[in-house]
């Protein structure tokens, strides 16, 4: 399963990417507002930091505003991926943009026969939001395991991108389920890192290190 992150954050980005760990990156609206700088121009300066798909949302709400910002954003990069939300006309537009070969991430989906038809309507990816979904009572990775199947049962092209990953297990989940892509805030990826048990055993392993050294003789005395 491909790891991406959820951020418009370069120092974050450049952080994990130097690990290696960084397929792709997911933006939004709200993530681009809390950073520095005009919209395009982070947009571009993340694609320069990794060499995956970065996905880039339209706000329009028409057919022909979401296709013309669509158009606009694809000129920015070669790996931009155009978000476009799971509305009817946002639908119209997914079909629209992707005939241009214009890959589309199509959001804010909140069941399988949304997914369903995205994929249908022509999307590369296909983001189900876990984390709102579990915030209402419903369990989010449900819908995974719905579109997953679906996908398998029809040869579906979309990828399942699983978005609003709140916590480390959720990306187990996501992973055990089949996705394709988890997509999540830097700290949950530095979270998954995490365990007590490494720390207290590396603390263990340089302790016993340092005491090693002081106790045994030299060979050569």
């Amino acid at each position: 399963m491909k790891l991406y992150l959820d951020t418009a954050n370069l120092e974050s980005i450049r952080r994990l990417n130097r690990m290696g760990l960084v397929d792709g990156v997911t933006t939004n609206p709200t993530l681009v507002a809390k950073e520095p700088g005009e919209f395009e121009e982070l947009v571009v300066a993340i694609c320069k930091e990794v060499n995956g798909p970065v996905s880039a949302e339209v706000v329009s709400q028409d057919h022909d505003g979401m296709v013309a910002e669509a158009a606009r954003l694809a000129r920015l990069a070669p790996n931009v991926v155009v978000k476009i939300p799971v509305t009817p006309e946002g639908l119209r537009a997914t079909k629209t943009v992707s005939s241009k070969g214009v890959p589309v991430n199509v959001t804010l989906v909140f069941s399988a026969n949304q997914g369903l038809l995205a994929a249908k309507a022509g999307a590369s990816y296909i983001s189900p939001f876990i984390g709102r979904l579990d915030d209402i009572g419903q369990r989010g990775m449900q819908v995974v395991e719905d579109l997953v199947a679906i996908r398998r049962n029809y040869g579906l092209k979309a990828q399942v991108l699983v978005g609003s990953v709140r916590h480390p297990q959720h990306v187990l989940e996501a992973a055990k389920a089949g996705a394709d892509i988890a997509t999540m805030p830097p700290e949950v990826m530095d979270r998954m890192m995490q365990h007590p048990l490494t720390d207290s055993g590396l603390k263990r392993f340089l302790d016993d290190w340092q005491r090693a050294k002081k106790e045994k003789p030299s060979l050569t005395a």
